[in-house]
């Protein structure tokens, strides 16, 4: 097991009912901004328990910005910066998925910023450039990205088509509500494109080469174990409390930092995956879908002991030569997006050959040309993989 420092000091308010303890939770007497998506948190409820919350037990005034994307945009996302400003706003409240809670931590940290200074520098150096933030807080409605329990995000610059991530110790959530009940209205398209990216979430931090890491080994396992289980269910009784509560808990598990304290990470899938989303405009849970796969049939051999361990463990194959299991261990990953109607390839998007240069060249001007584990994944590899996901 390789060294590590870890620490989460995010506090987690799991459970039915638990937005109303947003009361308690935020300062009582705050300047609230309250940032939010679309109409979903609207039409569902949820957004009207958060304000009643805010109403009770203080005397905050609450301010409210609509209109994050999936995706969250720099340019939207610099005007809830300026709203901040103005209103001398001294928390923050994401009340959403990963996107809302993405563009929230990017405000906590660029509202404070003096005002000469350009905020993409915190996407220019992956939030090294950040020195304080304003201290946030979050209500959960889509499990997927494990925004909610860690500190990073990513942005997308519209004009530039850039899509860059930042991470600081400055902008874990204080707190985060975790109300299962809240997803039971999603679209199930949503659903699914948590389930796989959780699913890839743990994978990038699994299946690299063994480090003597067992716990976060059998941890990694069981979270995916728990997703093949119930990921079909999720979409098929979307009003099951159990089912929704699981894979809420399992997603934030995903990517909490736990499971990758002391072990080596790959995460190219996610960078490759964040070029198809910016030039193509692919949700980036499905992005996942079709770039894991081909990803590890290309690095099959770098990957050999743990594709082989994660074989067994995950999905019960013990029988055939180490290729045969290999082999199918990849199709039943493959087999498994699918079931949740989630493509596994490029020509699903009506994407050809001709798509795979400006990728590559995207991934090029990002400096994303040493991927992988042992960043040892060039532009020619990362063509390779794209190659295989036609």
């Amino acid at each position: 097991m390789q060294n590590f420092d870890f620490q989460n000091p995010t506090r987690i308010v799991f459970g039915e009912g638990t937005i109303a303890q947003l009361s308690t939770l935020v300062p009582p007497a705050a300047q609230v901004l309250v940032l939010y998506g679309g109409g979903s948190v609207t039409r569902n409820g949820t957004l009207d328990q958060v304000r009643a919350a805010l109403a009770e037990g203080g005397t905050r005034t609450v301010h409210e910005f609509a209109g994050i994307e999936p995706n969250p945009s720099f340019e939207t996302l610099m005007r809830a910066v300026a709203e901040v400003r103005e209103r001398r706003i001294d928390f923050l409240l994401a009340v959403g998925g990963g996107s809302v809670i993405d563009g929230t931590k990017f405000v906590a940290a660029a509202a404070l910023l003096p005002p000469e200074e350009d905020a993409w520098t915190i996407l220019q150096t992956h939030g090294r450039s950040i020195t304080r933030a304003l201290p946030l807080g979050t209500v959960l409605t889509l499990p997927a990205t494990g925004s909610e329990m860690n500190s990073g995000g990513v942005i997308t610059r519209r004009a530039t088509h850039d899509k860059l991530g930042f991470m600081s110790p400055h902008t874990f959530p204080r707190f985060s509500v975790l109300d299962p009940t809240r997803t039971y209205t999603l679209p199930l398209r949503q659903v699914a494109n948590g389930i796989v990216d959780a699913y890839v979430h743990i994978m990038e931090q699994y299946l690299t080469y063994p480090a003597d890491a067992m716990v976060q080994d059998r941890l990694a396992e069981g979270l995916l174990r728990t997703l093949v289980d119930i990921g079909p269910r999720a979409l098929s009784e979307p009003q099951n409390y159990a089912i929704r509560a699981n894979f809420m808990w399992t997603a934030t598990l995903a990517l909490n930092g736990l499971i990758g304290a002391g072990v080596p990470q790959d995460w190219a899938t996610h960078m490759i995956g964040h070029e198809l989303t910016a030039l193509h405009g692919i949700d980036h849970g499905r992005t996942l879908a079709v770039v894991l796969p081909a990803l590890l049939q290309v690095r099959r051999d770098a990957k050999r002991l743990k594709l082989l361990q994660y074989a067994e463990r995950v999905w019960d194959l013990r029988e055939g030569s180490e290729e045969e299991r290999i082999d199918a261990a990849l199709a039943r990953t493959r087999a498994f997006f699918e079931s949740l109607e989630v493509p596994t390839h490029l020509s699903a998007y009506q994407l050809d050959a001709s798509a795979i240069d400006p990728l590559v060249a995207q991934l090029e001007k990002h400096g994303m040309t040493r991927l992988g584990e042992r960043r040892d994944i060039t532009p020619a590899i990362s063509r390779s993989i794209l190659e295989a996901a036609l």
